[in-house]
């Protein structure tokens, strides 16, 4: 018959079962010194564990390889990551918060740093689309525009992004009154060109322009 498997949690790694010597120990050397008090923050810590670990399946193969996981903590995140049955999901995730509980605080900050780092990236190719975008809809629909991109990036090829622009313009005049603008092949090379000016360089927004929805 198996043994009933004591009742405890995990602290730096250690196991501490409920009612040990250890437990009250660590209990009594949490602020305010109460039992209440320690079974709040163990299960706040362990929540956090689980959802970092959780977070780590998004983690890019680049950040991810960098980490150099211990291997059964790292064994675990990839086949999370291929297991797509619910209740098989939800107790590997369960083994990767045991896992995440046993390791070492150095372990714990290398993951937190590479997940904000992935957080910083992301922010800022959003940033990079919503430049790109206002840009484009400005070239195209305000004729002022172009001046003030010029003055911005005069490396331009200025003649394709005015033949662009033309037929962008022309692009959306051909639609059916009442619908919205159509948007063509032109419009997407308009917003491609920008992309690749933009990339790597800080710019500002352009200012908005008067209202040209109605393109004449």
């Amino acid at each position: 018959m198996s043994r009933k498997p004591k009742k405890g949690y995990y602290v730096q790694g250690q196991f501490v079962a409920e009612g040990s010597e250890l437990d009250l120990e660590l209990k009594r050397e949490l602020k305010g010194g109460t039992d209440d008090a320690s079974r709040t923050e163990l299960k706040h810590e362990s929540t956090e564990l689980q959802k970092l670990g959780a977070d780590l399946l998004d983690l890019r193969s680049a950040l991810f390889e960098r980490l150099n996981l211990p291997e059964k903590l790292a064994d675990a995140v990839l086949e999370a990551r291929r297991i797509t049955n619910f209740e098989g999901k939800r107790r590997q995730m369960q083994f990767i918060g045991k896992l995440m509980r046993k390791q070492e605080d150095t372990t714990l900050a290398a993951i937190r740093a590479a997940l904000e780092e992935q957080h910083r990236g992301s922010a800022s190719d959003t940033l990079s689309l919503h430049q790109a975008e206002t840009w484009r809809d400005q070239l195209i629909n305000d004729e002022d525009t172009l001046d003030a991109w010029l003055r911005a990036y005069p490396a331009t090829d200025v003649q394709q992004l005015r033949t662009l622009i033309r037929q962008a313009r022309k692009d959306a005049k051909a639609g059916k009154p009442g619908e919205a603008p159509r948007q063509g092949r032109a419009y997407r090379e308009v917003f491609q060109l920008v992309r690749e000016h933009l990339s790597g360089i800080p710019a500002p927004e352009p200012e908005a322009g008067p209202d040209t929805t109605n393109l004449s």
